[in-house]
């Protein structure tokens, strides 16, 4: 299906060509049939001499209808610009050319209506004069009648080419399609229209609705007056929604494939058309269906920032239009170059991100996008609308490789001068050091730890973590030297004092096999287990607490939370009556 939307001043017969063309009325309000004036959107289609379908959005031409027209142009490729050829351009032709142009529309075909009542030609070349100095460049005209249907063949075959050159959708795209529409049909329950620009839709899929956070379900498709159990892009669809109210939605709103999309309030945007210094501070933005005022921020000479008054679904790189309801005027197109802008809080902040700015041309962009924010999930960038197609560093984190080696090595940097600032603790927690860094989650620290350093016991340190300062390497030295011979002989609490061996001195030792902690002040050197296991093996079985101190040459002190340790770890076993036996 190719759709397109009528674009001209009123009363230039819009609707009466799309009737024409159609054979229905475009006309949905009694109200405009009685007036014959179109004040709200209408809808209509045909079958081109190749066989395609070409669907219209007629929009109204009157000065006072211009939201409504723009919620009709806003999702679509194409336009078919009308123009009398008995009054020639007028200030809705241009202010509806300027609004195509400033929505970026490349496609489109001139119609100069009413040939019968006077000579076309001076209203094709004005016409055609405003229009190449637009996005649409040199369009095709044709000099047409609704009243005598001279000239429809023409149109006919003129749009049926026109067709031919707007570029296919991407139908693998997320769906985001924006409402102009919302009805209640009886029987079915809440019905919503709009122009698909992207992607496909089917019955039973789960959708969105922008700002929302409960999910919606496709009852049903029409397209065209006909069910389908599938709709691709581009096509006018009618979707019936699942138990959904009907006041839940509206035009501008907007229903998207979940998961897809980041809603925004704040954006960045390049202006094309007035200066951005001389823009008002409050205009209306007009993007899809949907008519949003804003607060416009200037950043550079066609740089601005936008604070919306509801969040909207916008892309990098989405094209809509900023206007002035009060004058009736638009001040320009906008190309979106940041859906999540950084906050402005600092003095100069405003003038280097129009410096950030003045680099982007609102294509996305992963490998700029990451130079920019360093840091980043692959999902934010994907509801972003940039393409992830490189590997993440952790969990679905995405990082500019220079930042990723340069965090690699402030890790090396900040965990030596937290063993030199914490010489007794077993290495830097992790916590600790994800603040250091400033990284938004543990992941990243995980991933960013490579040997020689390690991860332990919720630390990081080197391979030789548990290597000792040299004070306390010393004390245990001297502990060797003394009781090295007595092996199952501790120190008394006083001697370890003498030796430099306080509770945290003995704790760095302990996490480092250089002693073995049995209990409170009550430590042995590291083989002392193995050993007493042989020695014990050698009593006759089972044997009592006292044979067993016997047998070790040590006291009381010691033994009992020896054989206790030795219980623990399965090397003995304690029997009812307090006897043990070594288990082999």
């Amino acid at each position: 299906m190719f759709v397109v939307a009528t674009a001209g001043h009123v009363d230039h017969g819009k609707s009466t060509l799309v009737r024409a063309l159609t054979g229905m009325e475009p006309d949905r309000w009694a109200e405009e049939r009685r007036r014959g004036m179109t004040i709200d959107l209408g809808f209509a289609w045909t079958t081109l001499p190749s066989g395609g379908t070409v669907a219209f959005v007629d929009v109204p031409g009157h000065e006072r209808f211009v939201p409504n027209m723009l919620a009709g142009v806003g999702p679509v490729p194409a336009a078919l610009i009308v123009v009398a050829a008995d009054e020639g351009w007028m200030p809705q032709s241009a202010e509806h050319l300027a609004a195509l142009d400033a929505l970026g529309v490349a496609y489109g075909l001139l119609a100069v209506t009413r040939a019968d009542l006077a000579d076309p030609g001076p209203a094709t070349a004005r016409a055609r004069a405003e229009i190449a100095a637009t996005s649409l460049g040199a369009v095709p005209a044709v000099a047409v009648s609704g009243l005598t249907g001279a000239g429809l063949p023409e149109l006919r075959s003129a749009l049926d080419r026109l067709a031919a050159r707007v570029p296919a959708p991407a139908v693998d795209d997320p769906v985001r399609l924006w409402v102009d529409r919302s009805f209640t049909v009886r029987g079915s329950g809440t019905v919503v229209t709009g122009t698909l620009g992207g992607g496909r839709l089917r019955a039973g899929d789960e959708l969105e609705v922008a700002g929302g956070d409960e999910p919606v379900r496709v009852r049903g498709l029409h397209s065209l007056g006909e069910a389908r159990p599938e709709v691709t892009a581009v096509a006018r669809v009618a979707v019936n929604l699942r138990g959904t109210p009907r006041d839940r939605l509206g035009r501008g709103d907007a229903l998207l494939t979940p998961g897809r999309f980041h809603s925004t309030d704040l954006v960045d945007v390049r202006l094309a058309g007035d200066p951005a210094a001389d823009l008002p501070a409050t205009l209306t933005l007009h993007v899809g269906s949907a008519a949003v005022p804003v607060r416009v921020r200037p950043l550079g000479p066609d740089t601005v920032r936008l604070r919306l008054a509801r969040p909207l679904p916008l892309l990098v790189g989405d094209r809509a239009l900023l206007r002035d309801p009060g004058r009736h005027h638009v001040t320009g197109g906008v190309r979106v170059l940041d859906v999540a802008p950084p906050p402005l809080a600092r003095r100069g902040a405003a003038a280097a991100r129009a410096q950030v700015l003045a680099e982007l041309d609102g294509r996305p962009d992963l490998a700029g996008e990451l130079r920019r924010r360093r840091l980043v999930r692959a999902g934010t960038l994907l509801r972003m609308g940039v393409p992830v197609h490189t590997a993440p560093v952790a969990g679905d984190w995405l990082a500019d490789p220079a930042h990723w080696q340069r965090l690699g090595e402030q890790v090396t940097e900040e965990v030596a001068r937290y063993a030199r600032e914490h010489p007794l603790e077993p290495g830097m927690p992790v916590d600790a050091l994800r603040q250091r860094l400033a990284l938004p989650d543990r992941v990243l620290v995980e991933a960013l730890v490579r040997p020689p350093l390690r991860i332990h016991a919720g630390r990081v340190g080197t391979a030789s973590v548990d290597a000792l300062p040299e004070p306390v390497a010393r004390a245990v030295q001297r502990v060797r030297a003394e009781y090295g011979d007595r092996p199952f002989r501790a120190p008394e609490a006083d001697r370890l004092v003498d030796l430099g061996l306080g509770p945290r001195e003995i704790g760095a030792a302990v996490r480092a096999g250089a002693l073995l902690r049995l209990a409170d002040n009550v430590v042995l050197l590291p083989d002392a287990l193995d050993g007493a296991v042989r020695v014990l093996a050698g009593l006759p079985q089972p044997f009592t607490l006292s044979a067993a101190r016997q047998a070790l040459d040590t006291t009381r002190r010691v033994a009992v939370p020896l054989l206790e340790l030795l219980d623990r770890r399965g090397a003995t076993r304690r029997l009812p009556d307090d006897a043990r036996i070594v288990v082999t």
